[in-house]
Order: C-alpha cells, then sequence, then structure tokens
C-alpha cells in the first residue's frame, strides 16, 4: 500500500485552500507581504544581509506557519499571528540553521539532492508550531519522517503553481500578492493531510540521519 494512499489529490489541496482564502484573502495577502518586507529589509547589504535575513527567517517561517494553519482550521487567523514565531525565536532560529546547513550540504552535491532536501524538511516550522515541546531537530527529523516516499507529490504540488507563476509575472509580479498566499495555504494543507497519515513502511519513529 503506497503512503500516498488515502490522501488528497494536489487539486484537491488547491481547491480547499482557495475555499479557505475566501473572505481571508486581505488578511493572508498582508501577512505574507509584510512577512517578505521584513526579511528582505536589510538583504542587501553584503554579509550583514545575510546574517539579518539567516537570524530573522526562522521565526518569520514559523509565524507564517502559524497563520495559515490557523488558516486551514478554521481558527481565526489575524496578522498578528505572523509575529507569533518570535515568542520561540530561540527554537525557530535553531531550527532554520538545521535547515539551512543540512540543504546547503546536499546542495553541495547537486541541485536535484538540494531540491530533495527542501522537500524532506519542508513541513519542520508547521511541525515545530503543533508540537513547541519539541527540540529543532526532532522537529527536522519528523518531517523527514513523513516526506519519506511523498517529496514527489510535494515536488508535483508546487509544480502545479507555474502556470500561475508566469501569469504573476506578466502582471509585473503584482499577482505574486495572491499566488504566495494561495502556495502557502496549499501547502499547509498538504500538511494537515499527511501528519496523521501512515508512515512509508520501514520508517521508525526516530531518524537519526539528515
Amino acid at each position: 500500500m503506497s503512503v500516498n494512499d488515502g490522501l488528497k489529490k494536489n487539486f484537491e489541496l488547491r481547491a480547499i485552500a482557495r475555499e479557505k482564502l475566501k473572505g481571508k484573502w486581505l488578511y493572508a495577502v498582508l501577512v505574507c507581504f509584510i512577512a517578505t518586507i521584513i526579511s528582505g529589509l536589510l538583504c542587501w547589504i553584503p554579509f550583514i544581509g545575510f546574517i539579518y535575513t539567516l537570524i530573522i527567517s526562522g521565526p518569520i517561517a514559523l509565524g507564517l506557519a502559524t497563520f495559515f494553519l490557523n488558516l486551514r482550521r478554521d481558527q481565526n487567523p489575524l496578522i498578528e499571528n505572523l509575529f507569533d514565531g518570535f515568542k520561540s525565536f530561540s527554537p525557530a532560529l535553531i531550527l532554520q540553521l538545521w535547515i539551512t546547513l543540512f540543504t546547503f550540504l546536499w546542495t553541495l552535491l547537486l541541485v536535484i539532492p538540494g531540491i530533495i532536501a527542501t522537500l524532506r524538511y519542508s513541513l519542520s516550522f508547521y511541525i515545530l508550531r503543533d508540537h513547541p515541546e519539541l527540540k529543532p531537530k526532532e522537529a527536522l527529523e519528523r518531517s523527514k519522517q513523513i516526506m519519506k516516499g511523498r517529496k514527489g507529490k510535494l515536488f508535483l504540488l508546487g509544480l502545479s503553481f507555474i502556470g500561475w507563476g508566469l501569469l504573476a509575472v506578466l502582471t509585473l509580479s503584482i499577482g505574486f500578492l495572491w499566488l504566495v498566499p494561495y502556495i502557502n495555504a496549499s501547502l499547509a494543507g498538504f500538511y494537515e493531510d499527511v501528519k496523521d497519515a501512515p508512515l512509508a513502511s520501514g520508517t521508525s519513529a526516530a531518524a537519526t540521519t539528515a
């Protein structure tokens, strides 16, 4: 039995995302726009910009995960959710450092291993949001376990937005204001769908390698 049996199809995840965004588009657009502005404030400054982005991206990612999970679960998502990640600043920062390190090391091999690593750790901040008692490395490992056998499904979900991305470019990138929330809402739906699904055969509760 495939680990993807019983899971929603990608077109269903996108449809649910659109449904959840109804009446909440303005909030979602503002949250993603603010996150982009904060993350990009100093990124153009040599070296300092990289350090700033690395430090701030973890809490911002955790805040985005909080907002879009609240959206997906009909739990009154608020713009302030974006800053909830700063309440767990240290775990979010450490988790981001782990993800950056492992993804960088895999990318040194070739681009494709880097992409696989990105998919492998893609649920880490959602997991940390749902399980704040976990250590950052444990959240990363749990993402790795859940994504075993499902990386291709998530990759195809990402590819399904390429057409929308091209349209967004044709609007002088204004369309990305709506596309980015749409993608985030779909990813939150993906996490919601797989988080309690059976793990791939042979996957233990404690993976130990990156």
